[in-house]
């Protein structure tokens, strides 16, 4: 899946193209609305991740857009998602106002009792597959059947992994799942100690450079959404800074589709990764070039997903808790008015 640069090339945001770095023509949070009360925000505080899954919060981190957009009077404090569930960890124990993770992640969590709805879509990605050593036998799901697989529950490649079992006829219990965080899972497959991985990029990406590793099944249609989500205290307290945040978001979309040379380099330096590597994961499989406006898209594919979860026991309230979930999980006003500015 190659990435094409199509509906935000030409557009504004008072954004000209421009070279390396550089954003001087850039106007962090420009339209966000401050609160009332001597020009003062909401809040004096605000919590956010950033993620290597997530590269437009790599540029907005970089570039420091929230904190100039907000100035002196709120302290941003980053912290950084390894993964979807450490995300959900985050937002559910009050440790991050504003966090990233895949749609999936989303609703497993807000169907399980915490108050988050995503604000904004960062990405479309096909950011994981099956991920195998350089002289397995296994060339496809199927081939999985007794074998140990590592993979990080509650995140995309872990649903990618129920999802493509699935496809050969197989379930969980059919393997031995291995639970551990993306970067131990990619470990464990170079240490030979699991005989697949539920990969993530860029991890992924690296892994099949230095390690030649083999994706030896992806497929896109079972990724879901970048999906960046805040607490409803957050977004019914601080509208003002939320929206802030969500006009970063699309800002740093805009550069970055104008930039992907310069995005890609943002990841390596985040990553730990060479610059190759990450020109793959930007160029080929995050897809940036998507609407930020979450909605019908979006509950569509939560809607597909919902029978797998409730299968997996992973939902206490089962069918139900995942109904609510889906029709509640959007709140789409901040990107709506992002949007509007351009």
């Amino acid at each position: 899946m190659t990435h094409r640069i199509s509906r935000r090339t030409a557009t504004a945001l008072g954004l000209s193209a421009v070279a390396g770095m550089g954003l001087a023509s850039c106007v962090p949070g420009e339209g966000a609305q401050q609160s009332t009360g001597g020009g003062q925000w909401s809040t004096g505080e605000l919590t956010i991740d950033w993620a290597t899954y997530n590269p437009l919060s790599l540029m907005i981190r970089d570039q420091k857009l929230i904190e100039t957009a907000l100035g002196d009077s709120v302290t941003v404090s980053w912290v950084q998602s390894a993964g979807s569930n450490k995300a959900n960890e985050l937002l559910r124990s009050g440790s991050a106002d504003v966090a990233s993770t895949a749609g999936s992640a989303a609703l497993l969590a807000r169907a399980n009792g915490s108050p988050i709805k995503v604000i904004d879509i960062y990405s479309q990605p096909e950011w994981s597959a099956l991920v195998v050593g350089p002289d397995s036998d296994i060339t496809g799901p199927a081939d999985l059947a007794g074998r140990s697989v590592a993979a990080t529950k509650g995140t995309d490649p872990y649903f990618f992994l129920v999802q493509a079992l699935a496809e050969a006829g197989l379930t969980v219990d059919d393997v031995t799942i291995q639970l551990l965080q993306h970067a131990d899972g990619r470990a464990a497959l170079d240490g030979g100690s699991v005989d697949a991985w539920a990969g993530l990029d860029p991890i992924m990406a690296a892994a099949e450079v230095e390690s030649g590793a083999q994706l030896v099944y992806r497929n896109v249609d079972f990724n879901t959404y970048g999906f960046l989500n805040a607490t409803e205290d957050f977004i019914d307290n601080h509208a003002d800074v939320a929206q802030v945040v969500v006009d970063a978001y699309e800002q740093a979309r805009t550069w970055a589709l104008q930039n992907l040379d310069a995005t890609a380099q943002l990841l390596a330096d985040a990553a730990g990764i060479d610059l190759e590597i990450a020109t793959t994961v930007i160029q080929q499989r995050s897809n940036l070039d998507v609407s930020g406006v979450p909605g019908d898209d979006q509950r569509a594919v939560l809607e597909a997903i919902s029978p797998m979860l409730a299968d997996s026991g992973d939902i206490a309230g089962g069918t139900d808790a995942l109904a609510e979930a889906v029709s509640s999980i959007v709140h789409a006003d901040f990107a709506t008015a992002a949007a509007e500015q351009q």
